[in-house]
């Protein structure tokens, strides 16, 4: 069946979007307003775009009534945030965190979370996270009522277990058992169900032709 975006009203297109684009990294993203209060938001309109510079961007929309979000009103304030990835152990936290408080709630207070003092830049990292990285604004790029918002990843903390080899930079992604928006608007899947499928060289790929 074809749906021709141009016909459909943005509900639809946002529906068909995330029904289809699956599974993806949900991630919370922690700011801090001018006067210094603490916001916590989770994202799954959110992946990595480019290692050298290493960019994250996230898709930032609007509150039911068209204001900002305090995600994108903090950020524009202060062009710097903190990406916290969220493990399956962490799923009814990140839950809490989702929920419409008012700009004046520390959302990883009301989570039961706890606050860690970041390298390079002022908002906080969730300490319990085992991934976050440290942004400073790269871009700001406006996407009809979503603002689309790239980061430079400044800085990266890793719990110390998951590092298999700090000098190689090897990372035992298995063991941080983050999670991954599905369709709906509860359901999440794990990434420890994996299966593996090795590339194929040109040579290889020449010789299977072959025989």
């Amino acid at each position: 069946m074809l749906f021709d975006f141009d016909t459909l009203p943005a509900a639809d297109r946002y529906k068909l979007l995330v029904s289809t684009v699956v599974p993806r990294p949900v991630a919370w993203v922690v700011t801090q307003d001018g006067a210094g209060l603490v916001n916590a938001a989770p994202y799954s309109f959110f992946n990595a775009f480019s290692s050298n510079p290493a960019v994250v961007g996230i898709g930032c929309g609007p509150r039911p009534e068209g204001t900002a979000k305090d995600t994108l009103a903090n950020i524009k304030a202060t062009g710097q945030f903190v990406v916290c990835l969220v493990p399956h152990a962490l799923v009814e936290q990140m839950n809490v965190t989702a929920t419409e408080f008012g700009p004046e709630v520390n959302e990883i207070a009301e989570a039961g979370l706890t606050q860690a003092a970041s390298s390079k830049v002022k908002p906080p990292r969730i300490a319990e996270s085992p991934v976050a990285m440290e942004c400073e604004t790269f871009q700001l790029v406006p996407a009809g009522e979503h603002t689309i918002v790239l980061g430079k990843v400044l800085a990266m903390h890793v719990r110390d277990d998951a590092v298999m080899d700090p000098v190689k930079h090897y990372i035992d992604t298995p063991k941080l058992d983050l999670v991954g928006r599905m369709h709906g608007r509860g359901w999440y899947t794990r990434t420890t169900d994996r299966i593996e499928v090795p590339r194929i060289s040109l040579k290889d790929w020449e010789a299977r032709k072959k025989g």
